[in-house]
């Protein structure tokens, strides 16, 4: 009957929807659709515009400008999206402040599975992670936070000291920075159980490709 295989083929529909698997609707292609439009209708105006202007040279020029300006988008979007996907190049960490930094650790956590939380402390960044069985609260190291000496008997660095007592509430504490520790700063963590430290060498691993796991993230 045509109405049960009508509702045969909702049905169908709806389950290839819930698993991903039919593909996008019109709602969500329309917008790529009208801008690429656009951008095709204001290529062709320029072009068109140059030609009268100046001719043949006009014609070639806009060409070679449109040319390096498509060139130039493809590679910022290439760019956004690996950065949304949770990979950066050392140079972009760089240029992060401690928001954006935690903005892309979120990011790299996210493309690790771990399901997060922006849980900001203060004013300062902070992510709840979860996955599985596991937790981790991860805070970060100010740039401009002074690096402690190398007296094993001195205190850690301030952004340490806020950690707290590893263990107690299953949750796995991981400090992120740009720098490095000191040995205090790494004696001290070693002494808690539970806390990771991620200096920049292992942060540039991170977002790399690697994972915690991979830069020995306590299990």
């Amino acid at each position: 009957m045509p109405g049960s295989r009508r509702s045969q083929r909702q049905r169908a529909v709806s389950e290839l929807r819930a698993q991903g698997r039919y593909g996008p609707q019109l709602r969500d292609v329309l917008p790529a659709f009208a801008g690429l439009g656009l951008a095709v209708a204001v290529a062709v105006a320029t072009l068109a515009w140059l030609y009268r202007g100046l001719g043949f040279a006009g014609l070639l020029l806009g060409v070679v400008l449109l040319s390096a300006v498509a060139t130039a988008g493809l590679r910022w979007h290439r760019a956004a999206v690996r950065r949304r996907g949770g990979h950066y190049t050392p140079a972009e960490l760089q240029r992060l402040d401690d928001h954006g930094l935690a903005t892309a650790a979120e990011r790299m956590l996210n493309r690790d599975g771990w399901q997060v939380i922006a849980m900001p402390e203060k004013g300062r960044p902070r992510l709840y992670a979860r996955r599985g069985g596991r937790q981790l609260d991860v805070g970060f190291r100010p740039a401009d936070e002074p690096t402690t000496d190398e007296d094993t008997s001195a205190s850690p660095a301030p952004t340490l000291r806020q950690v707290g007592r590893a263990g107690v509430d299953n949750l796995t504490r991981v400090v992120v920075s740009r720098g490095s520790y000191s040995r205090t700063d790494v004696l001290w963590a070693s002494r808690q159980g539970g806390v990771h430290l991620v200096d920049g060498r292992q942060l540039y691993q991170w977002a790399g490709g690697a994972s915690l796991d991979d830069l020995g993230l306590p299990g």
